[in-house]
């Protein structure tokens, strides 16, 4: 196709949707509070998202390790009444010795697929964790722990894991390492969190595919509309031997000059909307853990840009498709 040839059907495009302009703006008024809808549940999806990431950050699992101390205070051990040291304990009775062992012990379970990150917690910092969490003045209930009695914790690693759906499967994997003894995690959390991000997609997914196939039916009514003001002149450019992509051409610009303007204006009008919503929500709750709206402006309006560009395209190719097939031929019968 000639290059003027293409300017002329462009411009023809233009001059449909100004020519028929009250049912271009009825659809450009559609597609733009679909297209809002569209946007406020990409950023609340984006919202719960951050929300759930600080509640996996701190839905951790506290793995305690088979020290000395777990051998001195727990019920596995069967401490000798000779032999040993003072407290009855011999190295063989448990399984990590020393901070090096502790260590290796860490990296172990964080070279599990899950796992995000591990942390080592001796026994002394959790000890002075516990201290610093009690309510002053209760810190002197701990001075019997003398060199006699030792410290009553032992080592931990603090495991922080990457998919929640996965966490009773990944504790299970880390119970199945040598020198484990338990494990200390929110098993309830992580199934609410689970089902929280399922439902939220789900939701999404749903809300997202009802919209686009309305924009889909809006697009074409109005360029069905378009099509019927101008079937004369579309069975006259037939007769004189024009192709089905000559014809297709105006009305797949009309469509898609309806959806990219669209695009823009639900972009601007979601912009305040969404200024104003965070703004009511931070005065309220006194938050500001919010995600910002210009860390997604470019991402919604790619967004919105595709989907106005593919509803257009789409619904006017189907309108004049079906009716090329039906009813292309009636200059025919004048």
């Amino acid at each position: 196709m000639k290059a003027r040839s293409f300017r002329y059907l462009v411009g023809e495009g233009f001059k449909g949707a100004w020519a028929n302009r009250l049912m271009s703006l009825a659809s450009v008024g559609v597609l733009v509070a679909c297209m809002v809808i569209i946007g406020l549940a990409l950023l609340i999806s984006e919202n719960v998202s951050r929300a759930i990431g600080k509640l996996e950050e701190q839905n951790v699992a506290m793995v305690y390790m088979k020290d000395y101390s777990w051998a001195l205070y727990g019920d596995e051990v069967q401490r000798l009444t000779e032999g040993g040291d003072k407290n009855g304990i011999t190295p063989d009775m448990y399984v990590i010795h020393d901070e090096k062992e502790a260590r290796e012990l860490c990296d172990k379970i964080a070279k599990l697929d899950n796992v995000k990150s591990v942390e080592y917690i001796s026994g002394e910092e959790g000890l002075e964790s516990v201290k610093a969490d009690m309510i002053e003045g209760q810190e002197q209930f701990f001075d019997f722990l003398d060199e006699e009695f030792g410290n009553p914790l032992p080592a931990s690693a603090k495991v922080t894991m990457n998919d929640m759906a996965r966490f009773n499967k990944t504790v299970e994997e880390i119970k199945a390492i040598d020198g484990v003894d338990s494990i200390k995690a929110q098993d309830d959390l992580a199934e609410s969190i689970t089902a929280v991000k399922r439902g939220v997609m789900i939701a999404g997914i749903w809300i997202i595919g009802i919209l686009l196939i309305i924009s889909l039916v809006v697009v074409s009514n109005t360029i069905r509309i378009t099509m019927y003001n101008r079937k004369l002149e579309i069975s006259i450019m037939k007769a004189v031997g024009a192709t089905d992509a000559f014809v297709r051409i105006p009305f797949v610009v009309e469509g898609i000059l309806i959806g990219v303007l669209s695009a823009v204006i639900a972009e601007g009008l979601l912009y305040f909307c969404y200024r104003v919503a965070t703004e009511t929500i931070a005065q309220t709750l006194g938050t500001t853990d919010i995600v910002r709206y210009s860390d997604m402006m470019f991402y919604l309006l790619g967004v919105f840009v595709v989907i106005g560009i593919l509803a257009g395209a789409i619904g006017s190719f189907i309108m004049i498709g079906k009716y090329l097939r039906r009813e292309g031929s009636e200059f025919s019968a004048i």
